[in-house]
C-alpha cells in the first residue's frame, strides 16, 4: 500500500461517522472597521478571524462551528454578523445585547430578523452587579427571546443557577444553554448540584465545556471530567454539549486537545453518546 493510501486509510478510521460540530468559539478582527467597545479592558492585540478558525476546523475535522459575540465588541455584533453572511453554511451565531436597555428585546428582533443571529447571551457576574438578572427587565428579554425562536445562553457563575432557574420556571418553552458547566469550581462538587437541578426544566441544555480551565490537573482533566460525568448522567447525551472555547482555549490546551478530551479521553462516553455531544445535540438547537 501507498504512503498515500495509508495516511488516506488512517483518516478515514480516525474521522467518526457522524459530523463534528463546535457550539462555541469567538472570532474577532483587530481593524478600525470593527472598533473595540470603548468600556474593553485590555482588548487582544492579534486576530481570532474566521479564515483562521475555518483552518482549524478543516484540520480537525469540525465541519460547522457556532460563533459566540466576544465580549471586546460589547452589543457591537457587526463582525461576527459579516462573518454570518459571507459563510453562511459554516457558521451559526450568537449575539450580545445590554441586558440593562429597555430596548434590548428590540435589538434581538433586529439581530435575529436582519443578521440571522439564532441566539443571545447574558453573563451576569456573582456579585451584586449581576443582579440585573433578577431585574425587570429580564423577563421583556426573555419572552421576546422565546416569541423570536432564538436561544437564550447563559454565562454565569453556577452560584447564579437558582436565578436562572427562576427565569425558566416562567418560560418553560425557551431553549437555554448553560456555558462551560457554570463554572463551577472544581474543589466545590457539591455546588454542581444547582446547575444538575435545572434539569427538570426539558428545554435546558448544557457545555461540558472548559474541563481545561477549571481543572487542578494536567491533559485530559480526569479532575474536571467528574463534572462531566454526572452532567452527562443527569441531562443525558440529547441536552449535552461539547465546546472549544477557542480562541480563549489556546492559553490552556489548544483546539484540538479541547476535541480530543471529549472525543478519546472520556471514557465513560460510548459512540452513541459522543455522536450527540460532539454534533446531534447542536443540530438539536441550532440551524446551519
Amino acid at each position: 500500500m501507498s504512503i498515500r493510501r495509508r495516511e488516506f486509510v488512517a483518516m478515514a478510521l480516525a474521522k467518526p461517522p457522524y459530523p463534528i460540530i463546535d457550539p462555541h468559539v469567538h472570532v474577532w478582527k483587530v481593524d478600525p472597521k470593527y472598533p473595540w467597545a470603548k468600556e474593553a479592558k485590555n482588548p487582544p492585540k492579534e486576530d481570532a478571524s474566521a479564515e483562521m478558525l475555518l483552518d482549524l476546523m478543516k484540520a480537525n475535522g469540525v465541519e460547522k462551528t457556532v460563533l459566540v459575540q466576544v465580549i471586546h465588541y460589547r452589543w457591537d455584533n457587526s463582525y461576527t454578523a459579516d462573518v454570518l453572511k459571507q459563510y453562511p453554511h459554516k457558521f451559526a451565531g450568537v449575539a450580545r445585547v445590554n441586558p440593562i436597555d429597555p430596548a434590548s428585546p428590540d435589538h434581538l428582533t433586529k439581530l435575529v430578523r436582519e443578521q440571522h443571529f439564532q441566539g443571545v447571551r447574558l453573563s451576569p457576574g456573582a456579585d451584586a452587579s449581576g443582579d440585573w438578572i433578577k431585574g425587570e427587565l429580564m423577563a421583556p428579554l426573555w419572552k421576546r427571546c422565546h416569541d423570536e425562536k432564538a436561544v437564550m445562553q447563559i454565562l454565569a457563575p453556577v452560584s447564579r443557577m437558582p436565578d436562572i432557574g427562576a427565569l425558566c420556571e416562567k418560560f418553560p418553552d425557551l431553549t437555554v444553554v448553560i456555558d462551560h458547566m457554570a463554572d463551577c469550581p472544581i474543589d466545590q462538587p457539591a455546588e454542581l448540584e444547582k446547575l444538575i437541578a435545572l434539569k427538570r426544566y426539558p428545554k435546558v441544555f448544557v457545555k461540558i465545556s472548559h474541563t481545561w480551565s477549571i481543572s487542578k490537573q494536567e491533559y485530559p482533566y480526569k479532575d474536571s471530567q467528574e463534572y462531566a460525568k454526572r452532567l452527562h448522567a443527569a441531562y443525558g447525551p440529547q441536552r449535552v454539549m461539547w465546546g472549544t472555547d477557542w480562541p480563549i482555549v489556546n492559553s490552556h490546551c489548544g483546539y484540538a486537545k479541547a476535541l480530543t478530551v471529549v472525543k478519546d479521553e472520556m471514557k465513560f462516553l460510548n459512540d452513541e453518546d459522543k455522536k450527540w455531544i460532539l454534533g446531534g445535540t447542536v443540530e438539536r438547537v441550532f440551524r446551519f
